[in-house]
């Protein structure tokens, strides 16, 4: 029988990791509440579409298809059962000494905790060019999204822009749905892309299988290239304007351009709920600090992307090891963990080869010229950003508070990395000495009406 007494232990996110968390936690007899954004569990990566959907789980997750139907089977039988509580269509909007705000379908409602599990994964981490304010221009978090949960490409004639393995999976999984994809334009030149040849053997299946997808977009991918400008007119996207990794001009025409450049992790949540971070030189982005099972300290653990940037079999290990760790603070029997801790060395060495191999586009950013918008949320652009430097001192905070970059609706997420890199240059200076934007609540846009109980 499950344990629904003290202490009450919530899980935000139901991906991978926090799939495993809470099977892990309902093993030892515990009885997790799990608050999630989806509708069904599965997160980013295994996302699910709605009933009556006809595409099958082999051409949403490709060779993941298994795996995802594991984890979906396995969080769906305890919640039927009763053994956990499931917020779905719910988010955390703020986190403060033990209680969340968290926004559902009725308003917002405050949930209080013994033990918190951040399970909040990773967004796309993206780099401004210019014209990327236009409509038309999505993540490719996003393309990937529309395509699992609806079945649709964002574009008649699409092109795909940055660097890492959802660059090339997002082509190849277009290609299969039957969209038209006109370029795939990896920033990272083949050069570089050998730098992580060590780390990528050590999951020699899944570089592989990268190797395969890129072999599926033929002459449409482009290694090396320079993105000079996504052109548009009053309707939106028109055409990407770009250059080869031999310095030959191209206009390839399109109406939908997605981008990005590997992930971000979503750590507005461990900033509210008080953990410390450290600046990650591998990941070149601030990540909360915790030891290697996740603890971070006062009751709250971390698992999956928005710790560590391993993907989804990580997150599954790191979900589990979260778990185990905090059965141990309660004095708690919890299962052994070594086998498990192995693993995840195999796994950070092969995410040290993809950082090596796919860079965030610092170079790029810093040349970005004056009138380039950074911030999209507030149309901020490149030349305010260098003026709040030279006002602020090279602070993030301070130019965030005299441009507004990182004010609007996303908080940051997309502009922050950008803004940062641009004070850290202005300034003379590291992008770790900057600092970075501080989370601020609500953390996701709400209603006013939400607090005052009207919906």
């Amino acid at each position: 029988m499950s344990d629904t007494s003290s202490p009450k232990i919530v899980i935000i996110g139901a991906g991978p990791a926090g799939i495993r968390a809470a099977a892990t936690l309902v093993d030892a007899g515990l009885h997790p509440v799990v608050i999630d954004e989806g509708h069904l569990a599965g997160g980013q990566i295994y996302r699910r579409p709605p009933p009556g959907f006809t595409r099958t789980p082999e051409h949403l997750y490709g060779s993941e298809a298994a795996k995802a139907r594991a984890l979906h089977a396995l969080f769906d039988r305890l919640a039927e059962e009763g053994r956990l509580t499931h917020c779905a269509r719910s988010s955390v909007i703020a986190a403060h000494e033990g209680r969340l705000h968290v926004l559902g379908e009725g308003g917002v409602q405050v949930i209080g905790y013994d033990r918190l599990i951040l399970a909040t994964g990773a967004s796309d981490r993206v780099a401004p060019v210019p014209g990327w304010q236009n409509a038309g221009v999505y993540s490719l978090g996003a393309a990937q999204i529309a395509l699992k949960a609806q079945g649709v490409a964002l574009g008649r004639r699409i092109v795909l822009i940055g660097s890492g393995p959802l660059l090339t999976l997002v082509g190849a999984q277009l290609l299969r749905a039957g969209a038209d994809v006109a370029a795939v334009l990896d920033t990272s030149s083949w050069r570089r892309q050998m730098r992580g040849v060590w780390g990528l053997a050590a999951r020699p299946i899944v570089a592989l299988r990268g190797l395969a997808l890129r072999a599926r977009l033929g002459g449409r991918y482009q290694a090396g290239v320079t993105l000079e400008r996504i052109e548009a007119d009053a309707s939106g996207v028109t055409a990407m304007r770009w250059r080869d990794a031999g310095g030959g001009q191209h206009l390839t025409p399109c109406d939908m351009v997605g981008m990005g450049w590997h992930l971000r992790a979503e750590t507005h949540l461990a900033d509210l709920a008080g953990c410390a971070f450290i600046y990650d030189e591998q990941w070149q982005q601030w990540l909360p600090k915790t030891d290697d099972m996740g603890r971070a300290g006062n009751g709250v653990y971390l698992a999956g992307d928005g710790v560590r940037l391993l993907g989804a079999d990580g997150a599954e290990i790191a979900g589990r090891l979260a778990a185990t760790a905090c059965l141990s603070d309660l004095g708690r029997p919890a299962p052994s963990v070594d086998a498990d801790l192995r693993k995840l060395a195999r796994l950070q060495r092969f995410a040290r080869g993809l950082a090596r191999a796919f860079l965030w586009p610092s170079v790029m950013v810093r040349a970005l010229p004056d009138d380039a918008i950074v911030c999209r949320c507030e149309n901020v652009s490149a030349g305010a950003v260098r003026e709040g430097a030279d006002f602020g001192g090279g602070d993030a905070n301070r130019v965030k508070s005299l441009s507004r970059a990182g004010m609007g609706r996303c908080q940051g997420r997309y502009c922050q990395l950008a803004a940062v890199e641009l004070v850290a240059a202005q300034a003379g200076r590291a992008p770790n000495t900057v600092g970075r934007f501080r989370g601020q609540a609500p953390v996701r846009p709400a209603p006013i009406g939400a607090f005052l109980g009207e919906g």
